[in-house]
């Protein structure tokens, strides 16, 4: 997938973006001291505090950082990174409130520690949207739709081909579920999406008035020209007159020509689509195949006139699709465009 051009950060958007990050380091450093107080408060020994602080807030800060770093690097981060930023704090949390000596003190150790885990999220989350917004790629949500899009593949398979008709059932409900969570939170695709489904729209509208507002043209004849047709000579008449005489005595035989009977309209067989590509000097267009832009308009001639009255636009469009030929959208409606100047032309 094409990814949009790199953007890069305005000025005030870098002191924005700055001055966010300052309260979110500052409160986690306050939530590191406010560790270190109380455990002080309880032991009186300030090696014991720094080690409580060290396993909870300085390894959630650890990991803060490797968040920060792979997120600036346009990579996922492991499990056991996202994890450990809510463990080591919670186990801060609860070694406070497991040495305070009342109820209230509890309720205060535990919630300091809160405040280095809220701070760590909030740097990695800030650093991802820089790094999306800068590059248009999410790591992460790559990282979750392809776990998911691992999982919907196994499923499908083992619905399919599985021997036990039981696990049959349970991947098939489960393809169900998984399908629900493809693209979950993936902004970029949803944007994608949503392009592709306005240069639908934009092709529908623009075959809607082509079919609207085109002029009705003639169609070209088809049928074989008075300088093809063989001399018909007129038979004997009446007065008996012989047909006439080559230098070699030889009697020219009269070409019969066949009258339909009276009230009877004669039908001239359709032009085939090799004998429109013969006239055009162009390969015969095949199903399936990329075809040139005078293929495109050999093509749509054929189709066009297929039927009495002639298709329009979205008609031919349709019968092209369906008849399984190949051609970008721009492509057909430019041939479609060529075709109606020539017939115009020749009008």
């Amino acid at each position: 997938m094409k990814h949009p051009p790199e953007r890069s950060l305005s000025r005030g958007q870098a002191l924005v973006l700055g001055a966010a990050a300052v309260p979110m380091v500052a409160f986690g450093g306050m939530g590191a001291w406010g560790t270190y107080s109380n455990i002080t408060s309880v032991f009186h020994r300030s090696a014991t505090a720094l080690g409580v602080v060290a396993a909870g807030e300085g390894a959630t800060l650890v990991l803060a950082l490797v968040l920060v770093g792979l997120t600036m690097l346009g990579q996922s981060a492991p499990a056991a990174v996202r994890i450990g930023l809510w463990t080591l704090p919670a186990v801060a949390s609860l070694t406070g409130a497991a040495v305070a000596k009342t109820v209230t003190e509890a309720v205060v150790f535990a919630v300091t520690p809160m405040a280095m885990c809220v701070s760590a999220e909030g740097m990695g989350l800030l650093a991802r949207r820089i790094v999306v917004y800068r590059t248009g790629v999410d790591a992460e949500a790559q990282r979750r739709n392809a776990a998911v899009m691992q999982r919907l593949a196994y499923h499908r398979a083992r619905a399919a081909n599985h021997p036990e008709e039981k696990a049959r059932n349970k991947s098939e409900l489960q393809s169900w579920k998984l399908a629900k969570k493809v693209g979950t939170g993936d902004a970029l695709l949803g944007a994608h999406l949503v392009d592709v489904q306005r240069e639908r729209m934009t092709a529908g509208a623009d075959a809607a008035l082509a079919g609207m507002f085109a002029l009705p043209v003639t169609a070209p004849a088809t049928g074989v020209t008075a300088a093809s047709q063989p001399l018909a000579v007129d038979g004997p008449k009446d007065g008996g007159v012989t047909p006439p005489v080559t230098e070699q005595d030889t009697q020219v035989t009269p070409v019969l020509e066949t009258v339909p009977p009276q009230g009877v309209t004669p039908v001239t067989p359709p032009v085939t689509l090799e004998e429109i590509a013969a006239v055009a000097d162009v390969p015969t267009p095949v199903m399936g195949e990329p075809l040139s832009d005078a293929q495109l308009v050999v093509v749509l001639r054929h189709l066009r006139y297929v039927d009495d009255p002639p298709l329009s636009y979205r008609q031919a469009v349709a019968a092209f699709r369906e008849a399984g030929f190949v051609g970008g959208e721009q492509r057909v409606r430019k041939a479609w465009g060529s075709l109606m100047s020539h017939e115009e032309s020749e009008a």
